[in-house]
């Protein structure tokens, strides 16, 4: 049986599945095995982690324990309970009117950051003029419908993420920062810095950012400077604001000071530094990489929720699933019927119920003809039942994203 413990109960001897520690970007722990030593215990307890998940059938067991399920269970209800709210951003125009301009921004932008990384690490002169016109370029879009460049964000190549996770990133703070209403400066400031939150790794040796397994507790804390260089390389950027700084800056901190650059903890972390940590961890949790095979949308939502607290701020979660909604756009899910859907598109109404495109029958194990259904649409009677792994069916679900 799989058990969640609070780390006072782990010992030596227990068999760990899930350090459930994948708010640290690139640990360098072991993600599963026996523990052998009471060296990898404390280790373990310095990174911050407050439960890890145990199979008690192939090593010690404990009482002091919830298993996976409960828990499971407990951030399913809470996700839902945040599902009864509205959501906060209303499309303006159709999603397949926005689509093609939401391809040429996903394009552009890719191509902007890789080039002024490019011109940064080679000492060249740089210009930040186009990066603050994508920014703006990227909130019109989302301004007009979200559900554009959210659709783009789940069609990814995983030996393309650092590019692919900037501009994802910059997406998702756009959609948070609307949907908490800050000003247009203070909103342009922070999207520029998800753009450029990574700019520290043109820095980081090739053989350690392209590491295709774990990296060792040496190479974390190489890593780890990343956050730092981007912070210093934006202050001495002409044409930078000082929040763009800021997001870049802090999004790797954590509630509890266990994060870095510089250990920062509460209030101490700006309210930017908060968002982009929840976005920055949401896409990673979420992205297929080399060394790491991405969870479903739902289920990244409900990791927020279990790390709510001491890692990440509870309240700004809450947000920001209103925002991305309960299934996110490119999320599979079940249906009443037993037909298998991909969300193409957030209900502005009612969070629990999107539009999808169905495509197969779940319990006959066929494919169907691919239909658009708006669970929202009077008439309609099928519900969502739960969101599934797409893997389970041997589903692409960006085949039908676009």
């Amino acid at each position: 049986m799989i058990k969640r413990i609070p780390i006072a109960a782990l010992k030596v001897g227990m068999y760990i599945t899930d350090l459930n520690n994948d708010w640290i970007p690139h640990n360098a722990q072991r993600r599963r095995g026996v523990i052998r030593n009471e060296e990898t215990v404390e280790k373990i307890r310095a990174m911050g982690v407050q439960f890890v998940y145990i199979d008690a059938e192939k090593g010690l067991d404990t009482q002091d324990y919830e298993t996976a399920a409960e828990v499971d269970k407990r951030n399913e209800e809470a996700l839902q309970n945040v599902g009864e709210q509205k959501p906060g951003v209303a499309p303006k125009v159709a999603l397949e009117l926005e689509m093609e301009a939401a391809q040429g921004i996903h394009t552009q932008a890719q191509g902007l950051v890789d080039s002024f990384m490019g011109n940064v690490k080679i000492g060249a002169a740089v210009d930040i003029n186009p990066i603050h016109k994508l920014a703006g370029e990227l909130q019109n879009s989302v301004i007009r419908n979200p559900n554009a460049l959210g659709c783009l964000g789940r069609i990814r190549e995983k030996d393309n993420y650092l590019l692919e996770h900037s501009v994802n990133l910059s997406v998702l703070m756009t959609l948070f920062g609307q949907y908490r209403k800050l000003s247009a400066d203070v909103l342009h400031q922070t999207v520029v810095g998800a753009l450029l939150h990574d700019l520290g790794k043109i820095l980081t040796p090739d053989d350690i950012l392209h590491k295709p397994g774990r990296l060792t507790a040496e190479e974390f804390e190489i890593m780890k400077l990343h956050a730092r260089q981007s912070r210093d390389i934006l202050l001495a950027t002409e044409g930078i604001g000082e929040l763009t700084v800021i997001t870049a800056a802090q999004h790797h901190e954590r509630m509890d000071g266990t994060g870095y650059p510089e250990g920062l903890s509460g209030d101490e972390i700006s309210v930017y530094g908060r968002m982009v940590a929840i976005a920055d961890v949401y896409d990673a949790i979420t992205a297929d990489r080399v060394y790491h095979k991405g969870m479903a949308p739902t289920q990244g939502l409900k990791k927020l929720l279990e790390w709510s607290g001491p890692h990440l701020d509870a309240t700004l979660v809450q947000e920001f699933i209103h925002c991305v909604g309960l299934y996110p756009v490119g999320s599979l899910v079940l249906l009443e019927s037993g037909r298998l859907g991909v969300v193409t598109e957030i209900n502005e109404e009612d969070l629990r119920l999107p539009v999808v495109k169905v495509m197969y029958h779940a319990t006959l194990r066929t494919p169907i003809t691919v239909t658009r259904v708006d669970l929202a649409k009077p008439g309609n009677q099928d519900r969502i039942k739960r969101a599934v792994d797409p893997n389970q069916y041997k589903i692409n679900v960006g085949h039908f994203l676009i």
